[in-house]
């Protein structure tokens, strides 16, 4: 496995940057992976904060490829996620031609499989990726939890990278940590970085890294060396922020105000007029510029 994966605390779950008519803006998205480069973090595309799913295959294959065609030294992680296995599989193949750094597989959607059905989905798509996976646990999204059991029977397979947790809670963590001890494990959620850092996590697979790429990485850095006591009181209420409606609603707001990106424009269902006010994410991003500044490795 490349030690490029390894070295990875910050994996940013990028949004997906589209002009005012909904067409995608492959100008900003690279604009924003170069900060992410720039910030040494790692890059997600076509999660669910990158709208994987409201994207049709064309636009995904150019997301993709606009992506991987960079000058950058961060790894890129491509997001892979459905009910259509055979779907899957040909996505992971068409995505395969760019070369992408590593794959990120969701629980399947809607379905609820039972354990024997994960097993098989997981593996399926494993042998058809020739790059490390990073499995996902998000039952808030997918309505189903990935089974214990299949991490642990999956642990062994020769692309298994690591797993992303987001499952909401210590004692889930700990659980998984218990039945796949080898398998690195990272925070799903940019709230429960510091308690999940404590127990044992890699790093963290971040929404609020879009906005904040250089804050974050120091963020991960400190929950990692154990220095959280004063983390949780000053990032609350601007992680809540980002959370205030559906993600990535307010993440491609404050992006557009940073100047960042030149629209906030999302694909349907998900619309920027949902996020009546700016005024709570504009303080919360003066705060973490303040933060970042008096935090930042000198």
């Amino acid at each position: 496995m490349d030690s490029t994966l390894n070295d990875t605390n910050v994996w940013t779950a990028l949004v997906t940057p589209m002009q005012e008519n909904g067409d995608l803006d492959l100008e900003d998205l690279a604009t924003l992976i170069h900060k992410q480069d720039e910030a040494g973090n790692g890059v997600l595309i076509l999660g669910s904060t990158g709208e994987g799913l409201a994207l049709g295959y064309e636009d995904k294959r150019q997301v993709v490829h606009t992506a991987t065609s960079l000058n950058i030294d961060v790894p890129i992680m491509v997001g892979v996620g459905g009910f259509n296995l055979r779907e899957q599989i040909e996505w992971i193949e068409s995505c395969q031609e760019f070369g992408p750094d590593a794959f990120l597989l969701v629980t399947p959607l809607y379905a609820k499989p039972e354990l024997q059905g994960q097993i098989e989905w997981f593996k399926a798509l494993m042998d058809a990726a020739n790059k490390p996976c990073m499995l996902y646990n998000v039952p808030s999204r997918t309505g189903s939890w990935l089974e214990k059991q299949a991490l642990a029977t999956l642990s062994d397979h020769p692309n298994m990278y690591a797993m992303k947790e987001a499952g909401g809670s210590i004692e889930h963590f700990q659980a998984y940590r218990m039945a796949a001890p080898s398998v690195p494990m990272y925070s799903g959620d940019d709230g429960w970085t510091p308690y999940f850092s404590l127990n044992g996590c890699r790093g963290l697979v971040s929404v609020m890294a879009n906005v904040w790429p250089k804050a974050t990485h120091r963020y991960v850095e400190l929950c990692l060396e154990g220095n959280t006591r004063d983390l949780v009181p000053h990032w609350k209420e601007p992680i809540a922020s980002l959370f205030s409606v559906s993600n990535p609603i307010p993440s491609k707001v404050l992006l557009k105000e940073k100047g960042w990106i030149k629209s906030s424009t999302l694909r349907p269902p998900l619309t920027d007029k949902d996020l009546k006010d700016t005024k709570r994410l504009l303080k919360a991003d003066e705060s973490i510029t303040k933060w970042y500044e008096e935090n930042k490795v000198k």
